[in-house]
């Protein structure tokens, strides 16, 4: 939940006032909708993808011969080709659907769920910020269509995160009290919501990974009082929620094993990034996870 990259290196380099903003917002950009696809695409691939989406759902409503002829036929789609792995493709069937049915919340949370994914690992920068600020964009018309579901807080929370790094300062802590806000919503709406559980703990631990002073900075200076709430204890028991609820996602164990990692739990943190390598890849970016934790245990 905040701008960490998935090799555990900081997107963001700290500068004197401002460097606690950078561990403070990726919000579960690995834990996307319930499944994502596997496979990173090239920069040239995900930037066409972009732009073939938007199209394709535009003309999609126009021609019925350009794809299924209702929204439930077009959701219907976009699960196999995200079953398939095809995130880009599932995307633009997402895309399709919500053309054609523009209150269709189903079809908004998987848009906003494939969004995230393309764009985590995406290299180009402006293609990144669009598909965060579109899956954003999704995300919170999920939530106007049902303020009480759980996925679109959720999807709310993620895209937030992903977002937020364009962005900093006072700005910065907006965003990380909305993330937080919208984490809890969901978590209103279903206790036992994976990706919730893993926002809140990736929350508290990004909060115990700054140092005193960062905090001390965030809090008193720069408005973010609510830092004052986090915990590894709470970190603990958020992430292990989330693996208990969803065990076979692979980036709930990847998770957890840095926060074990980061307490000293050496042995437990070991124990979860060998089940990251052991476990075949089924989402969009398990590969990159993988490869996070085989370097985790080859240094330690």
């Amino acid at each position: 939940m905040w701008p960490m990259d998935r090799h555990g290196g900081s997107v963001v380099h700290w500068s004197t006032h401002g460097r606690w903003v950078a561990s403070m917002l990726l919000v579960a950009g690995a834990m996307g909708g319930r499944a994502v696809a596997q496979g990173t695409p090239t920069a040239g691939a995900s930037s066409g993808a972009a732009s073939g989406a938007a199209s394709g759902a535009a003309s999609g409503a126009a021609d019925s011969t350009a794809g299924p002829e209702t929204a439930a036929g077009a959701i219907t789609a976009g699960d196999r080709e995200h079953t398939a792995m095809n995130a880009a493709a599932a995307l633009a069937d997402y895309e399709h659907a919500i053309a054609l049915d523009s209150s269709k919340y189903e079809a908004l949370c998987k848009a906003a769920r494939e969004a995230v994914d393309l764009g985590e690992f995406e290299p180009d920068a402006k293609v990144r910020q669009g598909r965060f600020a579109t899956a954003l964009r999704y995300a919170r018309r999920a939530v106007a269509v049902n303020p009480a579901g759980a996925e679109g807080h959720f999807h709310v929370a993620r895209a937030l995160g992903r977002a937020a790094l364009a962005v900093g300062g006072k700005r910065r802590i907006q965003y990380a009290k909305e993330i937080r806000a919208e984490a809890l919503a969901a978590l209103a709406a279903d206790s036992a919501h994976p990706g919730a559980l893993h926002v809140m703990g990736l929350w508290n631990a990004e909060v115990m990974r700054l140092s005193g002073i960062e905090r001390f900075i965030a809090r008193n200076l720069l408005g973010g009082g609510i830092l004052g709430t986090a915990s590894w204890k709470e970190a603990v028991r958020y992430m292990e929620a989330a693996v208990a609820h969803d065990p076979e996602r692979i980036i709930h164990h990847l998770d957890l094993g840095k926060i074990y990692a980061d307490i000293g739990q050496t042995a437990k943190a070991r124990e979860q990034f060998q089940m990251v390598v052991d476990t075949p890849a089924a989402e969009y970016n398990d590969p990159h996870y993988k490869q996070d934790a085989e370097r985790r245990l080859a240094r330690r």
